[in-house]
């Protein structure tokens, strides 16, 4: 049953240590590479994020089995194995591609939205590859039938680079055990580039080699080699520490385990907030932030290589008054719900329009308000519920529906939160 959260700060001062997950990107990939290296890559700091902890279910059979003549989901599976990763996006393209390789035959499915998200793309490279792979319901979307046990085709695939890069890393984890590897043809701009180089830097941890030349990425057949992957703590969750910190007044904040040389993209948040006068001093084995009034020079974002940020960077510069631009922002349309159209939803709440003109999105900010309570619908979308919360430290309730959504990527979020006095405004004894 989904229940609201309303937050409420006192003080307009944020101070505190706050310990986050493991990254959700760096652990999924992780334990992709660990199921496909047979026992010789061990993943260290596995996140608890939802999604991760699916992934890790399905990965070791402790997934639900579905043999009679219909499931829960309504889907025949006449004794197939039926895996259900409800709205686990990472995990449904991941795991599209690892099931081709696996000896059994299972129907992948989710839920109702994850439904509604397009895989096509990633299903037709895997079959020219020479995947087995049908569509259950509505064409180019999941529920999808895969009947593993990949005879290869061809070693050649070509994928347009500006849908997801979630579809060139499932491809790319897979070509190390594919028989005559891999040659993959990225078409047009590639958007999110600093996710495949994570995909490819952590594979050379674990032994892979690449070649990248221009637009192809070759990885032959070889071997994985023993090693362990330690996954950092999440850059994306730290982000919105960096959303609250710009909207407060003064803060103090320590992020332990961070590092400047991270492999996850959303890494370029200390980079984006140093505009709202955020200080990032990496010591002491984390990160500290800081906050200094300054005017925001920067007037255009270009997320392209971080859309993960965007509704938090978005809110932000709504809350501040800033009429920025974004560019970037082409995948948000087709993540867990619609972002674009969520964020012009919530935004008008205080009176803040987001326009879309062609490539390029610009804040309207002239009839922005600051009322004494709002109401933030989350969409089913964990981003949503937590790019709105630092919202707290300018109005005095915000209300979240459906507070359990952040358990996808960050289920300490509210606790984390109470920790520097954002909290409901009478918490239970």
């Amino acid at each position: 049953m989904k229940h609201n959260i309303i937050l409420t700060k006192k003080s307009k001062s944020v101070i505190g240590t706050v310990h986050l997950t493991g990254s959700k990107s760096e652990c999924n990939r992780a334990l992709i590479i660990e199921a496909l290296s047979g026992g010789k890559v061990k993943v260290e700091n596995i996140s608890d994020a939802a999604d991760t902890v699916t992934l890790l279910q399905v990965l070791s059979h402790k997934s639900k089995v579905e043999s009679q003549e219909k499931n829960d989901s309504g889907l025949e599976t006449q004794d197939l194995r039926l895996v259900n990763i409800g709205p686990a996006g990472t995990a449904m393209r991941f795991l599209t591609a690892y099931f081709t390789l696996q000896d059994e035959e299972v129907i992948l499915t989710g839920s109702a939205r994850m439904k509604q998200r397009p895989i096509g793309i990633l299903v037709d490279a895997l079959r020219e590859l020479g995947a087995g792979i049908d569509y259950v319901e509505n064409e180019g979307f999941p529920p999808i039938k895969l009947k593993g046990s990949l005879v290869q085709l061809s070693n050649k695939v070509s994928i347009k680079g500006n849908v997801s890069s979630q579809y060139i890393t499932a491809l790319l984890l897979i070509a190390a055990r594919l028989p005559f590897g891999l040659e993959l043809h990225i078409e047009g701009e590639l958007t999110s580039r600093p996710y495949v180089e994570m995909t490819l830097t952590m594979l050379q941890s674990a032994g892979i080699q690449h070649s990248w030349t221009g637009n192809v990425i070759s990885i032959p057949n070889q071997d994985f080699a023993e090693t362990s992957l330690h996954v950092e703590p999440d850059w994306s969750a730290a982000s919105y520490w960096y959303a609250i910190a710009a909207l407060a007044d003064d803060a103090e904040l320590f992020l332990p385990g961070l590092t400047p040389y991270s492999l996850q993209g959303d890494s370029v948040i200390t980079e984006i907030m140093a505009n709202f006068g955020i200080t990032s001093q990496f010591k002491d084995g984390g990160v500290y932030l800081t906050k200094e009034v300054k005017p925001l020079a920067r007037k255009i974002f270009d997320l392209k290589s971080c859309p993960d940020l965007a509704q938090t960077i978005i809110v932000v510069c709504a809350a501040l008054g800033h009429e920025a631009s974004f560019t970037g922002l082409e995948t948000l349309k087709i993540k867990e719900t619609d972002r674009i159209k969520a964020l012009q939803n919530e935004l008008a709440k205080i009176g803040v329009k987001l326009i879309e003109k062609g490539q390029v999105y610009k804040l309207d900010c002239s009839k922005k308000q600051i009322p004494e309570r709002i109401f933030v619908d989350t969409y089913e979308d964990h981003r949503m519920a937590m790019a709105f919360a630092p919202l707290a430290l300018l109005i005095h309730e915000v209300e979240i529906e459906d507070a359990d959504v952040v358990e996808k990527s960050y289920p300490a979020f509210w606790k984390d939160l109470e920790k520097v006095g954002i909290a409901p405004p009478n918490p239970p004894r």
